[in-house]
C-alpha cells in the first residue's frame, strides 16, 4: 500500500514537473510576439534565399511583408508577391504557446479554398525563432483538397531585431525561406 502511494506521488510530482517545464519557455514566446509588435506599421522588402525551383516564380517577384494589426496576443502580417496581395500570416497566442495561420483570399476577398491552414508551437521556441508543425485542422483541409505534399509542414518565422525576419516552410524534400531586410524599411 505505502509503496502504491509513493508511486502515486511520484507520479503527480512528475506530471507537475512537467507542466512547470513546458510553463517555463512562456517568456521566449513573448518575447517573440513582442518583437513582431516592435515592428507594427512598417513594411519590408524580402528575397527568396533557397534554391528550389519551385519557388522560381516567388524568386523573380517583389516580396514585400507589412507588419499591422498589431496587438499584444496577434499580429496581422500581410505578405504581397509582386501584385498579389492574397496572403496574410496571422500570429495569435493561445494558452499553450503561440499559432501560425495563413489568412488566403481572393481579390475579391473571399476565402482561397485552402485557407487559415497552419499549426502551434509543441515548444517554447526562443526569442528569434518560432517553429509551428501543421496542425489536425489543417491536415485534414490539405487532403480534403488535393494537397497532401503539405501534411507535413513545418513552418518558422524569425526575428533579428535591427536586421533580419525570416518566413521559412520545411517537410520532406522541400524548404522553402525568405528573409526580410529589417534594416530599410520600405517607404511607399
Amino acid at each position: 500500500m505505502k509503496i502504491a502511494s509513493l508511486l502515486a506521488a511520484a507520479a503527480l510530482i512528475s506530471l507537475s514537473s512537467a507542466d512547470v517545464a513546458d510553463a517555463a519557455p512562456a517568456p521566449a514566446r513573448n518575447d517573440f510576439l513582442a518583437q513582431l509588435n516592435a515592428l507594427c506599421g512598417q513594411r519590408f522588402e524580402g528575397r527568396v534565399v533557397t534554391t528550389d525551383a519551385a519557388d522560381a516564380r516567388f524568386a523573380s517577384e517583389r516580396l514585400i511583408m507589412h507588419v499591422r494589426d498589431c496587438s499584444p496576443d496577434e499580429v496581422r502580417i500581410p505578405f504581397a508577391v509582386g501584385e498579389d496581395r492574397s496572403r496574410t500570416w496571422v500570429v495569435t497566442k493561445t494558452d499553450a504557446g503561440l499559432r501560425l495561420k495563413h489568412d488566403h483570399r481572393h481579390e475579391d476577398g473571399t476565402t482561397d479554398v485552402l485557407h487559415w491552414y497552419g499549426g502551434d508551437t509543441t515548444s517554447g521556441g526562443t526569442a528569434e525563432r518560432q517553429e509551428f508543425p501543421v496542425d489536425a485542422e489543417s491536415i485534414t483541409l490539405f487532403n480534403a483538397n488535393d494537397a497532401a505534399v503539405s501534411t507535413t509542414n513545418v513552418w518558422a518565422m524569425e526575428v533579428h531585431p535591427d536586421r533580419m525576419f525570416a518566413y521559412e516552410l520545411r517537410r520532406p524534400n522541400r524548404h522553402f525561406r525568405v528573409e526580410f531586410d529589417l534594416t530599410k524599411p520600405v517607404v511607399e
